[in-house]
This record gives C-alpha cells, structure tokens and sequence, in this order.
C-alpha cells in the first residue's frame, strides 16, 4: 500500500515508518522540515499538517494516512482540533483510510483495567481533547465521510522516544548520572508500549481495513511498575544512579518556569493507581503481535541510547 505517515521523525511515528518499510510497503514520511531519519526506499516530504493545503499536498495519492503528528502538550486543546480537521479533509480528499495514533487519556482515571469498552469519563483538557478527536473522527467515519481507525496505547520508550516522560525524567536522567525519577507513585502497575511493538500493533490495522470504523487498544509486554522498569535502566548503566519520584508538589513549582511541566500535573491520575491495557478484543481480531520482555526492550533502548549519544559526540582535533 501507499502509506504516508504524518509526524514521521516523533517517536512513533518514526517506529511506524521503520515498521511499514520492512513490511514492504510504499512509505512516504512527512514532517515539518522534511528530514526524518528514514530507511532506505522511504521517500520524505515537508509540510506543515495544520495548514490544509500543505496536508492536502502530501496526502494526494495515499491508500492510507497515519496520523501521527501533535501540536506542543501544553498546546493540545488550541491547536489539536483545528490541525485533526486539516488531516481529515485532506484524507478524504485522497480517498484514503486515516488510522489516527492516538494514547489513552480520555481513560484517567482508570476504573479498572483500560479496554475499548472503558468509560472516556476525563474532565482535564488534554484528556477531553483525546476524546472529542475520537469521537469526530468516527463520526466522520459513521457519516461515511471518511474510513477512520483509531489505535491507542500507552506511555511509551524505546528508540527515538527522546521526547518521552520515561525518557525524560527518568532514562535520559540515569545517563547524565542524575536521580532517575518516575511520576509520582512508583509502586504502582503500569502498562508501557516498547514503541517496535506499538508499531506493529499500528501496521496491523494499516494492513486490516475490517478494523475500520472502531477503537483498538494495542498489545504491550506485561505491566510493570515504575520502580522495576527503572531498576532495568540502572543495569545498564556504567555506575546505577538514584530512584526518586517526580511529586505533584514538585510539578507545581517546576509549572511556574516551564508549561510543558504544568500541563503533567493532570497526568497524576494515570500514576497514581494501576493503570494496565487489557488488549484482548486486538488478539482475538488479529492474532496476537510479538511484544518485547521489558529487559530485551530496555537493552534496545539503552544501546539506542548510546549510538545516538556517540553520534553527537565532537571529536577535538588535536592542538
């Protein structure tokens, strides 16, 4: 198929491309300045998705379009609806599916274990913005506007996921020899997406046009809790640092200096309880995907992690 994936160099979408250039697919990977880093046989475009005519341009001709572009976190509720109406007309200008890579904050908080079935009960903006999108885009898709399918997982690491809260505050930190920190309680049972695995989850309803019309929740490796999944990263470490937490106390006075930490503060009901994906209705519709164990992804991640680092690296010339 002629796949064109919208936010190619972000973290998923980057895994999605790398993922549907195996599968054999025709993949052209859009972002703003059109130079993500692609396998080879990948074509790359720039544009700006929020304005139409730049997404009608890059959509022309696609089988299907991957969103998975995002405006800024702290921006979500201004720019999110008008850039998803951008995408979508210009989906459907081309005649193509529109498989939207979505997460799973209309959930919080979770009463129970999150399945499609869970109530989109969230009253934070970011977690009401997920949902509108959702249910705009089906509506489309019900109206016969636009064939739409929506994947949605959870927080996430892996390679390319530098922009990640894990990665952030937690791996990234443990690499620069600092406090590696999770968010808030760090005993509680959590579901993380290895983004490979994600990708695959994603190809699979790139590849199934019966799962059109529906929200599926993709498969991940067993849930695990902050402090164990951080206590892998430390193994890989040339000298193990510190565990500590990032506190709501503690966001609230980083808010005052950085918006992007003032939005988290909404997150706290996706942490402070378990919060674990039962993807059950995506094994029996699909067959179930290869997940990573958390070790084998966290090794992945960290060697990722050092290429990248030694990529940056200056060598000195010699005086």
């Amino acid at each position: 198929m002629r796949v064109t994936v919208l936010g190619a160099s972000g973290g998923i979408g980057s895994a999605v491309v790398k993922e549907l250039a195996r599968r054999g697919h025709a993949v052209t990977a859009v972002n703003r300045p059109g130079d993500a880093d692609v396998p080879t046989g990948v074509a790359r475009l720039a544009a700006d998705v929020a304005a139409a005519p730049d997404a009608k341009r890059v959509c022309a001709g696609s089988d299907v379009v991957v969103m998975a572009a995002q405006p800024a976190y702290h921006r979500w509720p201004q720019e999110w609806p008008p850039m998803m109406r951008s995408v979508s007309d210009a989906a459907a200008a081309a005649g193509a599916r529109l498989v939207f890579t979505d997460n799973l904050y209309a959930y919080a908080p979770a009463a129970g274990p999150l399945r499609e079935t869970s109530p989109e009960h969230a009253t934070d903006s970011k977690g009401v913005v997920r949902r509108e999108l959702g249910h705009l885009l089906l509506d489309a898709h019900r109206r016969g506007d636009l064939r739409v399918v929506i994947g949605r997982f959870s927080d996430y690491y892996g390679p390319n996921a530098s922009h990640s809260g894990l990665h952030m505050v937690g791996i990234e930190s443990g690499l620069r020899g600092r406090t590696m920190r999770g968010m808030f309680d760090l005993d509680q049972l959590h579901t993380f997406h290895y983004l490979p695995d994600a990708a695959r989850g994603f190809a699979e309803l790139i590849e199934h046009p019966e799962a059109d019309g529906r929200i599926w929740l993709l498969p991940a490796a067993a849930p695990i809790t902050q402090r164990e999944l951080l206590g892998l990263v430390n193994a890989h470490l040339d000298r193990p640092v510190r565990i500590g937490r990032v506190t709501p106390v503690l966001l609230r006075v980083a808010g005052w200096f950085n918006p992007l930490l003032r939005e988290a503060r909404s997150s706290v009901v996706q942490f402070d309880r378990p919060w674990v994906v039962d993807a059950t209705r995506f094994d029996q519709a699909f067959g179930a995907i290869r997940t990573t164990p958390h070790a084998e992804a966290v090794a992945q991640t960290m060697a990722w992690c050092r290429q990248r680092d030694d990529r940056r690296r200056v060598v000195q010339p010699a005086a």
